[in-house]
Parts: structure tokens; sequence; C-alpha cells
């Protein structure tokens, strides 16, 4: 099978894609594949990645123009177009170059991020907006003795979006961020929906009004990318919902 491959030099401003062609294996990911070109093809070939266990959210790219983690996604699928995603076209979905997805799998960068090299992305920004909402656990009081007790269907909730990797593949397919470079984006939002609803912070409007605005919940325009393409199921339009739901409730909407 062949991988094409996006080149991109940042000192030149050049960009090309590179065919290889490479014998799979049974079971073999993308990331393998890519792994695979590096040792015996071309070494300069830039990607990123950690874990290798679809944990960390490194290696998130534009597979096939659907964002997605290489080390989770195998080869053998994808040659059969099994799995196929139908989202919402968004800024990098534009077919720009051809491929036979029958015989090639296509790796590109995620969209909506600067490019640093080949397949690695500047995610700075992403992580601007990320510490913007203030990801980080504000309690409602002092620590008790034992523990702070949650019920069950709260936990249940809170998982739906403490599950989030910030892999940012919500971001590269929301059609939002690839026109809005201020959208908080949908990673930024859910951490901060799964913050406000924590039964253990403080029970005040402080989170929610975080993003009551254009660039926050009111930007949304709930294609519903974001959660199709989530690696872990996490759900960024449906905080997005309650959130702005929540707003009106208390007659603070705002247009800003």
């Amino acid at each position: 099978m062949k991988l094409k491959v996006f080149r991109f030099d940042k000192e030149t401003g050049e960009s090309r894609y590179d065919t290889f062609e490479i014998e799979t294996s049974t079971g073999m990911t993308v990331l393998s594949a890519l792994f695979k070109i590096q040792e015996e093809f071309d070494d300069s070939l830039a990607f990123r990645y950690s874990c290798r266990g679809a944990v960390c959210g490194s290696c998130a790219m534009l597979i096939n123009r659907i964002p997605g983690l290489a080390c989770r996604i195998r080869i053998e699928p994808l040659l059969r177009c099994e799995g196929k995603i139908k989202l919402r076209p968004f800024s990098g979905m534009e077919e720009t170059v051809s491929w036979d997805p029958e015989n090639e799998v296509l790796v590109e960068p995620l969209p909506s991020l600067p490019k640093v090299k080949d397949l690695i992305v500047d995610m700075d920004k992403f992580f601007e907006f990320y510490r913007e909402v203030e990801p980080t656990f504000k309690p409602a009081s002092n620590p008790p003795e034992k523990e702070r007790l949650m019920m069950p269907d709260a936990v249940n909730e809170l998982e739906k979006y403490t599950n989030c990797i910030l892999c940012a593949a919500c971001v590269g397919s929301c059609p939002v961020s690839g026109k809005d470079g201020d959208f908080l984006g949908p990673a930024a939002l859910a951490k901060l929906y799964r913050f406000h609803i924590d039964p253990r912070e403080a029970d005040d409007e402080s989170r929610l009004m975080l993003a009551n605005s254009k660039r926050g919940w009111w930007g949304c325009e709930f294609h519903a990318n974001c959660k199709a393409v989530c690696p872990k199921g996490v759900p960024p339009i449906e905080g997005i919902g309650k959130a702005r739901k929540e707003i009106k409730e208390r007659g603070k909407e705002t247009s800003k």
C-alpha cells in the first residue's frame, strides 16, 4: 500500500506531498507506518507522538481527511473504507490533492493550527485557550476530614468531559475554529463545563460566565464534528448547549 504524506518546511514556507510504498502487517496503525517510513525511507519525516496507546493525544493528525489519533487508526480498515465518519465541511477538508482511498492513505497535519514541520502543528494557542478557562479545581470549602462525596449521577456526568486527552482533533474538525481564530474551541469549552458542573466547587456562576461571549458558548454553531471525531467520546456540544440554556435561564445571555 501507499502512504501519501504532507511535507512542510517552515523556513521556506514550501509544502508538498511525498508518496511511500510500504509493506503492511496485520494490525499496523498509521503511526507504525510513519515509523516505518522514518526508519526505512526518510528519517527527516517529522511527526509528534508519545504514549502510542491513545492516552496522551500527541499524535492527532488528519487521516484521509478525518482528524484522529495515528496510534489508534489501523491501515487495513482505512483501505477497506470502513468506519468512515460523515462530517460537516471544515477547513482542511478541501480537495487540495488527489488520492486513491482504496490503495492509499492520506496523512496531513491537523487543520486550524499553524504548521511547524511536516505533520507537526503548533499547539501554543490551543493551550492558551485551555488555560484561559482556568482548568483547575477550586474547592467550595476547606478540605473535609475524609473525602468530598459525590452522587453517582454527578460522577457519570463529569466523566463525559474528564475523558478529554487534549489531542485537538475536535478543534481540527471544527468549522468555527477554522474561520475564527479567537473562538475558544470545543476542547476548552468542554473542560470549562466539566468544572462548572463539578458539585465539589463553589456554587456560583463564575465558571459559567468565563465563556459568556461570542468567543465562548455563543460562538458554537453546533456542527457536531467535535463529538464525532473525539477518540474518547467527549461531547462538547452537549455541554455547550446546556451552558447556553443555563445562561438564558439566568437572564445573562450576551451578544458580544
